[in-house]
């Protein structure tokens, strides 16, 4: 079995017109774990049963060799939860999503293990049960339910069970993202996090989550900087993303419409129109004059989620 597709962000049908699709997602600064968009970036694996454990990549990078493969892991806790016996899988990887950078790697990983190996099996999870499983691993939904849906998608985990609703995001905006050359765990970047909120804190986010989702499907751009605001997660991790507050500044400088941390960080989006085609010249422009641990990628919104062809 093979996960290809035409990917627009490689520039015509690399993968012969079909792919994975676990695709580049984020939360968004006032939507902490509960808001996630898919972009067009992905990860694409191939997959097939075999009778030993067999993990190479496609472009030299290091990947675990074994069990303790991420994709390995998902695919086979999918043959556990059907009660079938796995013998062993070969998986060959080709990751466009960089590592430990708040794109959502580990969720497009996840992603394709789950749908890879139900395909195996002759989908014997529904798409419902997918979503449900891949948020139950990861432990919150926000990077995993878009990654399969596509789109821009809101979701709570809720005793083994996801809730969420998905919507296209408006045609007028584009994404600028910022990508540094270092990484930033997960598990420090939640460290970074105080244990409790005031009660005006708490207020202030969920304001502006519910905002965004309305501005960000209505149209009303106008309100995007105001709803990216975020006090639960971003003052206590700027500290941690060296030039963090900077980029977001200077991206908002530039002309975007709100700009904040891209999931646990380092890397930074920026939304903004569609018509200022040369948004990413300037963002560009600026890494390499006063950034140049960071590089600026344009991404559109990917609309279809995961994908899985047999070959």
């Amino acid at each position: 079995m093979k996960f290809v597709r035409q990917c627009v962000f490689c520039k015509g049908e690399k993968y012969n017109g079909s792919c994975n699709r676990p695709c580049y997602e984020r939360q968004y600064g006032s939507g902490y774990d509960s808001i996630g968009i898919a972009l067009e970036l992905y990860n694409v694996i191939d997959l097939a049963e075999n009778d030993h454990i067999d993990i190479s990549d496609k472009n030299g990078q290091y990947v675990p060799q074994d069990e303790s493969n991420l994709i390995y892991q998902c695919a086979k806790r999918v043959y556990d939860e059907c009660g079938k016996p796995l013998s062993g899988l070969t998986i060959v990887e080709d990751c466009a999503i960089p590592q430990t950078r708040g794109l959502g790697s580990s969720s497009a990983c996840t992603v394709a293990g789950i749908m890879g190996a139900n395909m195996l099996l002759g989908e014997p999870l529904d798409r419902n049960a997918v979503i449900d499983l891949a948020a139950t691993i990861e432990g919150h939904p926000d990077n995993s339910t878009p990654a399969i849906l596509g789109g821009f998608c809101v979701a709570l985990l809720e005793n083994g069970h996801v809730h969420h609703v998905r919507v296209p995001v408006h045609g007028a905006i584009d994404f600028v993202v910022f990508i540094p050359d270092f990484q930033l765990s997960t598990e420090k970047a939640r460290a970074a996090l105080p244990k409790t909120i005031d009660h005006h804190d708490a207020v202030y986010n969920l304001a502006r989550a519910a905002l965004l989702a309305g501005s960000l499907t209505t149209g009303k751009l106008e309100n995007l900087d105001a709803a990216t605001g975020d006090c639960l997660h971003q003052p206590y991790r700027f500290g941690l993303i060296e030039n963090g507050e900077d980029i977001v500044r200077e991206a908002k400088k530039l002309g975007a419409l709100g700009a904040f941390i891209s999931g646990a960080g380092p890397s930074i989006v920026a939304i903004v129109y569609k018509g200022d085609r040369d948004y990413i010249t300037r963002a560009q422009e600026l890494c390499e004059k006063l950034y140049p641990h960071w590089k600026a990628v344009q991404l559109r919104c990917d609309e279809v989620g995961a994908t899985v062809k047999r070959l």
